[in-house]
């Protein structure tokens, strides 16, 4: 929005400050190879030597401005108020207000400036941070064609997360323009913040390779590293740009100690975020990513309840924070208001298409309980989230509740997370997944490598049940009997009666080893109940007929 060729400042001709190219020839050469900090140290050099230091001290200003020193850059300009009337250095000081967050100061010094193009962006901006959306309609039909228009107009659908119109735009600007190489920076970020990292990366890498130094692209691509799971190479970009001694990155400071905080899973997150929300603005949303993983569900419900939802990211993250709460708290409202956040995002017209709509609608059929829409969803989008142990542990799950046992245990297996592997309902799902698949063996370790709790024997009674139906009867058996044993509930009982019987009518159709039978016997034994002597005998009758031995 400002990346304009020269400072404006104002209209009399005496003090423009090309004047001072004409005595330092050099400066233009620092400006077009963006080294504004070698700007900056010439102009200081000559501010000291001239008697006259005004024309100076814009270009100060604008190069202040250009290295993210707003602050130097706002007192330069305040400091020229000495010289000059205020309405021609209006339009400098509100976009120093609007860069450090101070939008009431930035309004009204836009309002003194002469009328002009930056001014009509800068009020384009403004009034959005404001919400005076009937203002905002004003100044988008008050912009014209101009390249700087459309791009500003971009980069207002960018803020509301319309990052297809923005790209749009981008694409239309690169067509009739292919020098201006920033726009490809621009264009990044879109395939980006939609999911497409591949198209990221190559747009990013067109912008590299004639601005290998830029901290804003190369800050991007450790994001888009660190998004495919390279931490070591997300890490090391990172390293590279706080290891740099620019100015320009000492400006990016804030940002890149958050990203390393996001990269290192929120180690350090209370101590470097905390300060940060609404300093950068991903800070917040980060703190409250972390206290979820924390499972600290009321300090991330504390972080955002006030935040009314514009951005995707907050629709999506108090879709979470309510979907948490109402699994927790069996509550049908809060599950239903993050039902209402995750729809808003995957129906809306610019995330519809994109993963991360795709993600939003498949966890709004997630708490309908419709999973063949869930999986519809996840289907499409599976290839962009390989390696990711939460989409795979949701992916499992979807299919497990389909009956597609083969792929939910292949979605499972590929989960790492420890954490995950402990959750029971991953721990049931995949028990469930086994024995479907025909390896009741498997589901029943998982039980042993449990501590006795209540959600073991949930599992426990899991495998006798569902190695009932599928007629694993040896299994079944063994768990109904430890059941037995924990509660003598008559149900367990009937339940290992009718497992033995199983087992000894598999044995005599070829289809179980003769040698459970012996299994069997044990089983029944430990259980004083009426018919279990008849029971054995005819066990072993027919064993004897047969000539098996099945005395222990």
């Amino acid at each position: 929005m400002l990346s304009r060729a020269k400072p404006a400042a104002g209209h009399s001709a005496k003090k423009e400050p090309v004047n001072v190219t004409k005595q330092l020839p050099k400066l233009n050469e620092f400006l077009k190879s963006r080294d504004y900090v070698g700007a900056l140290t010439l102009l200081e050099f000559s501010r000291n030597a001239l008697k006259s230091t005004d024309d100076v001290d814009m270009w100060i200003g604008y190069c202040a401005f250009h290295l993210g020193d707003y602050k130097k850059a706002l007192f330069t300009y305040e400091k020229l108020l000495q010289n000059y009337p205020f309405e021609e250095i209006a339009i400098n000081l509100s976009c120093c207000y609007f860069f450090l967050g101070m939008y009431k100061e930035a309004l009204e010094a836009a309002e003194k400036a002469p009328e002009g193009g930056l001014k009509s962006r800068l009020l384009l901006h403004l009034s959005h941070r404001f919400a005076d959306d009937k203002r905002v309609f004003e100044m988008e039909q008050k912009l014209g064609e101009m390249i700087e228009n459309r791009l500003s107009l971009a980069s207002l659908n960018f803020i509301k997360a319309h990052y297809q119109e923005s790209l749009d735009v981008y694409k239309a600007v690169l067509l009739d323009h292919r020098e201006y190489l920033a726009i490809k920076v621009y264009e990044a970020y879109c395939y980006y913040k939609n999911g497409y990292l591949d198209k990221s990366q190559e747009a990013l890498h067109n912008y590299l390779q004639h601005y290998p130094d830029s901290v804003t692209a190369n800050n991007l691509k450790a994001c888009i590293y660190y998004h495919l799971d390279d931490m070591k190479a997300a890490e090391t970009e990172l390293k590279i740009l706080k290891e740099q001694t620019s100015a320009s990155v000492i400006c990016y400071k804030d940002l890149i100690d958050h990203n390393k905080v996001v990269f290192q899973r929120g180690e350090g997150a209370l101590q470097i975020l905390s300060p940060l929300v609404g300093i950068v603005p991903e800070a917040r949303l980060n703190l409250v990513i972390y206290h979820i993983l924390q499972d600290d569900i009321s300090e991330a419900y504390n972080l955002m309840k006030d935040i009314k939802a514009t951005q995707h990211s907050e629709y999506i993250l108090k879709g979470i924070i309510h979907t948490i709460i109402g699994q927790k708290n069996g509550s049908r409202e809060d599950t239903e208001i993050a039902q209402q956040y995750y729809l808003a995002v995957g129906n809306s017209e610019s995330e519809r298409d994109t993963v991360q709509g795709r993600e939003c609608m498949a966890s709004f059929f997630f708490l309908l309980h419709q999973f063949d829409e869930v999986n519809r969803y996840l289907n499409a989008i599976r290839s962009h989230h390989h390696g990711d142990d939460v989409f795979n542990f949701n992916y499992g799950q979807a299919k497990a509740a389909i009956g597609s046992f083969k792929e939910a245990e292949e979605a499972f297996q590929l989960v790492q997370s420890e954490k995950l592997r402990c959750d029971y309902t991953f721990i049931s799902l995949l028990g469930r997944c086994y024995i479907m698949n025909k390896k009741p063996q498997d589901a029943w370790e998982l039980y042993l490598k449990m501590e006795a709790s209540p959600e073991s024997f949930n599992l426990l009674q899991l495998i006798a049940n569902d190695c009932y139906k599928m007629g694993h009867f040896y299994h079944a058996a063994k768990a109904f009997d430890m059941l037995e044993r924990f509660d003598p509930n008559p149900e367990y009982w009937e339940g290992k009666r009718g497992a033995c019987i199983g087992m000894f009518q598999k044995v005599i159709a070829c289809e179980e080893p003769k040698s459970i039978l012996k299994d069997a016997i044990q089983l029944l034994k430990t259980s004083n109940k009426p018919g279990v002597e008849q029971m054995i005998k005819v066990i072993k009758t027919w064993a004897k007929e047969n000539k098996i031995n099945v005395f222990i």
